[in-house]
């Protein structure tokens, strides 16, 4: 069974030092992303979210 984007974000997010969070991980229009942001976005299931898992999934990290 495959795992969709947001359980794979949730997997690497769950296992990241808590300094690791704040770092940022995607720029988005001129707009830095950190760990946080992303999963306030995740958690809500946002339009950014959707963008935000996709860049990650593209840039390999989920």
């Amino acid at each position: 069974m495959d795992m969709t984007l947001q359980e794979r974000f949730y997997k690497v997010y769950n296992n990241l030092p808590l300094n690791l969070r704040e770092e940022v991980i995607v720029v988005l229009d001129n707009e830095p992303i950190t760990w946080k942001v992303a999963k306030l976005e995740v958690d809500q299931d946002t339009k950014l979210s959707r963008i935000i898992l996709e860049k990650l999934e593209g840039l390999g990290v989920l």
